[in-house]
This record gives C-alpha cells, structure tokens and sequence, in this order.
C-alpha cells in the first residue's frame, strides 16, 4: 500500500524509506514555533533540562501577536520572558512590535514555511502551512520547549482521509465558507488525528488565501493536519515569498484513506457557524432574523488581502449599521501596508469601523473586542466556543469576509447579495 502526502513528509524527515499509520516516529524538525502566551511556558521547561542550548537559532521563530502590543503586566512580562530569551540564543526569527504580524500568516509571508517541510507550533492553528504542502501540527508547550533543543519531534503517523473537491465557488463564496461546510459535514471530531488531505479540480479556483484558510481550520474538524498538493499557485508563492528550497511530495496513487468525500463546490453557499461549535453551521439562506452588537474581521484565519478586499468590496460606499461595533485587523505589517496602498483602510473607516494593529486579540477574547454578556459577534475567527470572546453568555457566529461585513451594515447576519 502507497503512502499519503502526509505519510511521506514524515517519512522523509524520519530517514525512513516507509511508515504507515499508527508508527511512532521521531523526525526532524524544519521549524519550531512559539507565541507569546505558549513560548514563556516552553522556555521555563527548557530551563529544567540538561542541555538548555537551541538545535539552530535560525529554525526558531518566536511571534508576539496574541496580546502584542501588550495590554498588561503579564503580558508584559510574557513578551519580556520572549525578548530576553531571543537575545541570549539570538534567534533569527524573533518578531516584535513593528514587525509582528499573526503568526499563521506572517510566517509564510516570510518564506519560513515551505512545501515539504516538517514544523511544530505552540498553537493549535499551526496547520495552516499545509497549504502550501507542508505537514504542521499543533503542540504543546513542552513539545515545543524539547523540539528547539533537540529539533526533533515524536509523532504517530496519522491516517489520512480524502476530499475531493469539485467544481468553481460561486459569487461570495470563499474557503471559510468551504471549510465551514466540510465541519458542518464531518463534525468537530469527524477527523480526529487524521490527516486531511485536499484533491480535485476544484482547487485550482481556490486562492492561496481560501487554501491558508481551510487548512487552518482542520484542526476544528479535529484533524492533525490539513494539506494541499503543490500546485503553479503554490509553487509562484513559494518562489515570491521565499529563498529556502522546496521538496513536492505527492500522494501515491494506492495510498489509503480511511474515507472520502466529494465536495462540489459549485453547489456551496455562505455559510456560518452558529455558538457554539464550528460544527453548527447554517447556510445564509437558513440563518433568520439574528441581530448583532460587534463584527470582528481578521485573525490568523480570515486577515489576509483577500480577506481585506472582501470586506472592503462590501462596505465600499456604505455605513455600518447604528450600534454595532465593527473592528477590522489586518493579519500583518506587510497585509496592512497593502491595505493602505489600496485605499481599503479609507473604505473601512468611513464605513465606520475601526483598523486595528495585527492582533490575535479578540479571537481568544483577550483585548481589542471583548463581549459582554448577551452580546453577539459574527466574526471571521475560527473559534465560537462557550466564552471565546469575552463573557460565557455572549454569542460567536463565525463567518466569512464578506458576510461578516455585509452583517455589519445590515445591523444583522446577512448575505452580501442584500446589498447589491
């Protein structure tokens, strides 16, 4: 039997010709990753080992994004425990105020992430980078703290199950509005430490920004890791963004799947997550009469330039609705920058909505967006747990770009076809 995607990544990285799901492996790491909230935990267990020396200071990167810049004491001394440990090891890739940027999507920005390699992150979003054929994983904070001394890490080999995707998305139809679908489909444990691997026609209509996305959010679908094949796209970002060589794996023709699914993606609509599982997904057309108090867009899922012209496209021109607070936050620096090149900052503040510093912020309800009880929030995260985003009686309803921004203005969740 063949190997996944997935499979062979591990493989490679173990210095074995084959592994098969369930193997336990120890393979080596092509980047470590920590913020500011998991990196202070690994680094003090770092300190309990023998040997508190990092594997390659330049295979390191430690982002402050999550309370950055900071809104209290402990913050405060979370990113100084990150600055002091930067300095002493002199990590290359140490990202701080005026250079910081959410790191699932600063780091391939920065061409730290490429196809084939194998990474771990403090965070659970760090499943992002199989978008660009890579294998990520989330970790904990100890995983982290043994992975930068020894650059190693301990895996078993996840299956794998197939998504062949079919078809072009229609009009505001993106890859929030697909992954929302698929977790709608499969539920929040449909891929328990599975690996999720994307096939089909369909992909190439799907930016690189809709892949960021969806691999994102597999680990809300309960996946170890989400990837895409390495396609032109993938390959002219790579080369745009990055110096570092690249290895295309492919799956084996025979590889096994422990299922498949057929996604027609002509044949999705908007879709939104209602409190408070991403599981409990409604089409737009099946959403009702929900009025809301806030609109978050941006986060780690949903602050890129696609993203931002979304949005963008739909307030131009327009006003958001009386009593709702609308805060936009461009991922990074760079995605920022751009924004304001294009005049998208302009549209969002006449819109009347406020442009923030890139932040994690209000995703995990730490600052910049914090709800009261009873309040909702239709958001562009990837979390709407029991209390993500502030008080345990507020609401979450996760949704793309586009229908966030088209819910402010109509002062309730809504599609952007409304205000054509």
């Amino acid at each position: 039997m063949g190997m996944t995607m997935t499979q062979k990544i591990l493989a490679a990285h173990a210095g074995l010709s084959k592994v098969k799901a369930g193997q336990l492996i120890e393979a080596n790491l092509d980047l470590v990753l920590g913020n500011d909230i998991t990196s202070p935990v690994a680094i003090n267990e770092m300190k309990k080992m023998d040997n508190q020396s990092v594997f390659d200071k330049d295979k390191i990167a430690l982002v402050m994004d999550h309370f950055i810049p900071n809104k209290d004491i402990k913050s405060a001394e979370n990113c100084k425990c990150c600055r002091d440990f930067a300095g002493e090891h002199q990590i290359t890739n140490y990202f701080d105020v005026g250079e910081m940027g959410i790191e699932h999507a600063l780091l391939p920005e920065k061409g730290l992430v490429v196809a084939g390699d194998a990474v771990i992150g403090a965070d659970s979003h760090t499943c992002t980078y199989g978008a660009l054929g890579a294998f990520s994983t989330g970790v904990g904070s100890t995983d982290m703290a043994a992975g930068m001394v020894t650059g190693k890490a301990w895996f078993k080999v996840p299956s794998a199950i197939r998504f062949e995707l079919t078809g072009k998305p229609g009009k505001w139809v993106s890859g929030k509005d697909v992954i929302l679908h698929l977790i709608g489909m499969i539920g929040v444990d449909g891929a328990l430490y599975q690996s999720m691997e994307f096939t089909g026609d369909g992909i190439q209509y799907l930016t690189m920004d809709d892949r960021f996305t969806i691999c994102n959010m597999a680990i809300e679908a309960g996946g170890k890791n989400g990837i895409f094949p390495v396609d032109d796209l993938a390959i002219s970002y790579m080369k745009e963004h990055s110096t570092k060589d690249f290895t295309i794996y492919a799956a084996d023709e025979d590889a096994e799947y422990e299922q498949t699914y057929t996604i027609d993606l002509s044949q999705l609509k908007p879709t939104v997550s209602f409190p408070h599982l991403p599981e409990n997904t409604k089409t737009i057309d099946e959403v009702g009469d929900i009025p809301i108090d806030q609109v978050v867009i941006g986060s780690c899922t949903n602050g890129r330039m696609d993203d931002m012209r979304a949005a963008a496209k739909v307030l131009k021109g327009k006003k958001v609705a009386r009593g709702v607070r609308c805060i936009v936050i461009p991922a990074t620096q760079a995605i920022y920058l751009q924004a304001m090149r294009e005049g998208l900052l302009e549209i969002f503040i006449e819109a009347g909505a406020v442009v923030s510093t890139p932040t994690c912020g209000p995703c995990l309800g730490g600052y910049m967006g914090i709800l009261a009880a009873g309040e909702r929030c239709i958001s562009t995260t990837n979390r709407n747990f029991v209390g993500r985003m502030g008080h345990v009686e507020s609401e979450v309803y996760l949704a793309s770009p586009a229908v966030a921004a088209a819910s402010a203005v109509l002062g309730k969740i809504g599609c952007p076809c409304a205000l054509e």
